[in-house]
C-alpha cells in the first residue's frame, strides 16, 4: 500500500461489536482481568490503550517502522529518549540549527544532570566523523529540514556515519512527515515526531511520537513511559488518528501553496533571503524592512495568523527571535546565521491566490 492508503486504511478495521467504521474512543482508566495477570491486552491506560493501539501501529507504518510509541509531548519524547538511553557524561551531538524549545531542554536542563550537549555544522564531514568517534559521545540529533533556517541533511551520509561508530541516531522529522522522507529507510534509529505539528495538523492536540525498528530501545522507552506517566489521552490519540487519515491530501495541499507563495517572493525586491527546502509547507524569510516595519507587517496580516507553532490548515507567521527561538542566546542565534529580522512561515491549506494576495497586499505598503 501507499503512504495516503496506510494512513485511511491501516489498523483501522470496523468495531467487531457495533461495525462502527471508526474505532470507538476508549475513554476507560483500568480494565477488568479474569484473573490476576489475565487480562485482555490492557491493564491500565497509562501503561496502554486501544486507541493508542491503533494510532501506533499506523505511524510504524507510514514511517517503515516495527514500534511507535505516543506522548503527551514531543518534548517529553525527547525528554525519554535522552534520559533512559544515555547516563551521565554522555554526549549529544546536534546540528546546528534547530527548534528553540529542544535547544533549551538539551542545553539547559540535562546539564543538570549531567548529558553533555554541543552544536556542530554536519555539512562537515570531517568534523562530524572526529566527534562521532569520541567515546562520550552516544547519540546525534537531525532535524530535517531545521526549524527554522530549513537547512537539510544527507541523511544517509550522516546516519551511515552514526552505524559505523555506534552512536545512537535520531531524525525529527516533524518537518517532513513521512509524506516526504522515512529516515528509518536509511539508518536512523529512531524517529521523533512532535504529534501537534503536521500529523495532528488541526490546532487542536498535543503530542509526541518515536517510531524505531529496535525492539529493545522500545522495550527501554515503553517502560519508561509507562513509569513516568507521560503518555497521552485516549481522546488526544483519537483527535490524533483522525488527522491521519487526511495527512496525504494536507501535505500535498501545503507544498503546493508553499511553492505558488515561494514563487512570488523570491525576486521580490523587499527580499533579502529566501530559506525553502523546495518541499513542505515551511519558508523562512528575512525581509530588507526594519525590525520594527517587520514586526508591524508580521502582526497586520489577514489570513496569516501571527502565533508560535506550525503546520496546520491554517496559515501561521511568526518571529523566531521574540518568540520559538527566544531561548537561545542572541549571541548563538547570530552565529546560527538566525537574525532578529527572520521570519517564519506556516502555509496552510487555504486558497493558494488568497494567502499570495494577503502577503503581496501588505508588502506594496513598503514599496
Amino acid at each position: 500500500m501507499k503512504l495516503a492508503t496506510k494512513a485511511i486504511h491501516l489498523w483501522q478495521q470496523p468495531d467487531p461489536t457495533t461495525g462502527s467504521i471508526i474505532p470507538p474512543l476508549y475513554l476507560t482508566s483500568t480494565y477488568v482481568q479474569e484473573k490476576p495477570g489475565l487480562h485482555k491486552w490492557y491493564e491500565y491506560t497509562r501503561s496502554g490503550n486501544p486507541n493508542f493501539t491503533n494510532v501506533e501501529a499506523t505511524l510504524a507504518g507510514l514511517e517503515g517502522g516495527d514500534y511507535a510509541l505516543l506522548f503527551s509531548s514531543g518534548l517529553w519524547a525527547t525528554t525519554t529518549i535522552i534520559l533512559w538511553l544515555l547516563q551521565a557524561w554522555d554526549k549529544v551531538i546536534a546540528i546546528d540549527d534547530m527548534y528553540g524549545g529542544t535547544f533549551r531542554l538539551l542545553n539547559n536542563v540535562f546539564a543538570k544532570y549531567g548529558i553533555i550537549f554541543e552544536q556542530i555544522d554536519m555539512d562537515n564531514e570531517i568534523l562530524l566523523e572526529n566527534k562521532l568517534q569520541e567515546k562520550a559521545v552516544k547519540l546525534l540529533w537531525i532535524e530535517s529540514p531545521t526549524n527554522p533556517l530549513l537547512k537539510q541533511t544527507d541523511l544517509t551520509r550522516v546516519l551511515t556515519l552514526t552505524q559505523k561508530h555506534h552512536v545512537i541516531g535520531v531524525v525529527d522529522n516533524t518537518f517532513a512527515t513521512p509524506y516526504f522522507q522515512q529516515p528509518l529507510a536509511v539508518w536512523a534509529d529512531i524517529v521523533l515526531h512532535s504529534t501537534t505539528k503536521y500529523l495532528g495538523g488541526h490546532s487542536d492536540v498535543i503530542g509526541g511520537a518515536i517510531v524505531t525498528n529496535n525492539k529493545e530501545y522500545f522495550s527501554q522507552l515503553s517502560y519508561h513511559r509507562n513509569a513516568a506517566g507521560i503518555n497521552p489521552s485516549p481522546f488526544d490519540a483519537r483527535l490524533l488518528s483522525r488527522s491521519l487519515k487526511t495527512l496525504a491530501v494536507r501535505m500535498k495541499q501545503h507544498d503546493e501553496n508553499a511553492k505558488h507563495i515561494v514563487s512570488l517572493l523570491e525576486n521580490h525586491p523587499l527580499i533579502k533571503q529566501l530559506y525553502y527546502p523546495w518541499f513542505g509547507g515551511m519558508i523562512s524569510v528575512e525581509l530588507t524592512l526594519s525590525l520594527q516595519d517587520t514586526m508591524d507587517f508580521i502582526s497586520n496580516l489577514t489570513l496569516f495568523r501571527l502565533a508560535e507553532s506550525l503546520w496546520w490548515v491554517e496559515s501561521l507567521i511568526e518571529h523566531p527571535a521574540s518568540m520559538t527561538h527566544a531561548s537561545i542566546p542572541e549571541t548563538i542565534r547570530q552565529a546560527q546565521w538566525l537574525s532578529n529580522g527572520l521570519i517564519r512561515v506556516s502555509v496552510g491549506v487555504e486558497d493558494k491566490e488568497d494567502l499570495a494576495q494577503d502577503i503581496i497586499t501588505w508588502l506594496k505598503k513598503y514599496h
